[in-house]
């Protein structure tokens, strides 16, 4: 029989704690580095290891997440010099031509919002999309509530809760599940499809009845006044985009024909987004300004990611010391594997089937998701996933994909209202008001693709 000791029941408890946080809507990065502390003095006993611990922990959280922090900002870092040259509205413009009515509007901002989201992160397509897009959408009628919706149900659900391209997400997943990233990807696939697909259909139905009943919001009206990048340059302009969208083109083809996948297909997008900001920097300002303005572009870029992932690689740490590997690389050899004595735990106690690990996925999912950030929430979802798995024989990687979708759905800025800042913003409408449009979908989502998971776990 599995027994606990001090350290498990003192990860249970400050796992506690903070989810309650999480409800609270209170930050959590303190009580995970109390989480640190507390665990490693009960497991070294001594008072000075426990301080180096928390330094430890965050080294391998950070060795763990640098990678992905280094390809958001080398790709945001090259979105400012694209701006600056006015690559974007160059590449956007063909889409204006097919926007008509509404309901183009709708699928277009969309698909755009998730195209771009692959490439760029959602958060640089926000700015991108709605400054060239919400114009469009206002002159053929699309209320700026249902803009917004498309904005964040197609770039802060679907491209983010995928991250086929960049690949962050299910890197940061797989690794506390202790799985290849390939596998986790490909997992995720059917159960991003289901999701997908009923929240933008269940959207859509909800905004063509609201247009129809003309349902009143308290939002303005779109303006048509956002500003354009200027191009001082238009024929370099077009050649730079031609330039960007081949690259991005020759990346994917390369990465099918090459197998090139997991962090090796992280570190060829950073290196062609490192190649590209230079290139486009030089080819826009000259050789002599670009010195300088590469790294304006660069400092951005970095600024931006650790924004992002400061607190994450705090987090992450303390739901890193569940898994037997990274608590090793803090502890050294016979570090105990908290997570998976707790699953063991509990499978002897407690009995353990697909239903109670699918319901358990999608409630540590929606809770971790609470803090807006999309992302503290994986290394949790992902050990959950590897330890119960173990335990009863389900598929590791299909509860994992379940987990990493359901946490960035909910905490990605979906229908959290502080994580929907950006996107109500650019709208100009509350962030309350589009959480509360966003909510119906996004939970009919969660349900039927935790109904479809039980079929493939």
């Amino acid at each position: 029989m599995t027994t606990l000791s001090l350290v498990h029941y003192i990860f249970i408890l400050m796992t506690i704690i903070i989810l309650a946080l999480l409800v609270l809507k209170k930050e959590i990065v303190i009580p995970c580095i109390v989480g640190i502390f507390l665990i490693a003095l009960a497991y070294t006993g001594n008072v000075i290891s426990a301080v180096q611990a928390l330094n430890n922990a965050v080294i391998v959280s950070n060795g763990e997440l640098f990678s992905i922090m280094l390809v958001i900002a080398l790709v945001t870092a090259m979105s400012k010099a694209m701006h600056k040259v006015g690559i974007d509205e160059i590449m956007i413009r063909p889409v204006r031509k097919i926007i008509k009515r509404p309901s183009g509007a709708f699928w277009g901002i969309g698909i755009c919002m998730l195209i771009v989201s692959w490439l760029i992160w959602p958060s640089p397509a926000v700015v991108l999309i709605g400054a060239l897009l919400l114009p469009v959408a206002g002159r053929v009628g699309l209320p700026a509530i249902w803009a917004a919706v498309a904005m964040n149900v197609f770039g802060h659900g679907m491209g983010l809760s995928s991250d086929f391209f960049i690949q962050g997400a299910p890197a940061i997943t797989a690794a506390s599940a202790e799985l290849p990233v390939t596998s986790v990807m490909s997992a995720s696939v059917p159960l991003w499809l289901v999701m997908s697909v009923t929240v933008a259909i269940v959207s859509f139905v909800m905004m063509k009845r609201d247009m129809k009943n003309k349902v009143p919001v308290a939002e303005k009206e779109i303006s048509t006044e956002y500003a354009e990048s200027e191009i001082t340059n238009p024929g370099l302009a077009k050649v730079l985009a031609i330039v960007v969208a081949c690259s991005f083109i020759a990346i994917i083809i390369a990465m099918v024909v090459l197998h090139i996948q997991g962090g090796d297909a992280t570190a060829f997008v950073a290196g062609t987004a490192l190649i590209l900001t230079c290139i486009i920097t030089i080819a826009g300002s000259g050789l002599p300004l670009a010195l300088g303005d590469t790294v304006d572009y660069l400092k951005e870029g970095f600024v931006f990611a650790v924004r992002i992932f400061a607190p994450v690689l705090v987090i992450a740490a303390f739901f890193f010391l569940g898994s037997e590997q990274y608590a090793t690389s803090v502890f050294g050899e016979g570090a105990p594997a908290i997570l998976n004595d707790i699953s063991y735990f509990i499978s002897e106690h407690v009995p353990v089937n697909g239903v109670f690990c699918v319901i358990i996925e999608i409630v540590v999912g929606i809770i971790t998701g609470l803090d807006g950030s999309g992302f503290s929430g994986l290394p949790l979802v992902g050990s959950i996933a590897g330890t119960f798995a173990a335990t009863t024989g389900l598929n590791t990687a299909s509860l994992a994909a379940l987990g990493q979708i359901t946490t960035i759905w909910v905490g990605g800025g979906t229908i959290i209202p502080w994580g929907v800042v950006p996107v109500a913003a650019i709208c100009g409408i509350s962030p309350s008001e589009l959480a509360r449009k966003n909510m119906i979908p996004v939970i009919s989502g969660i349900v039927v693709t935790g109904i479809v998971a039980l079929f493939l776990i």
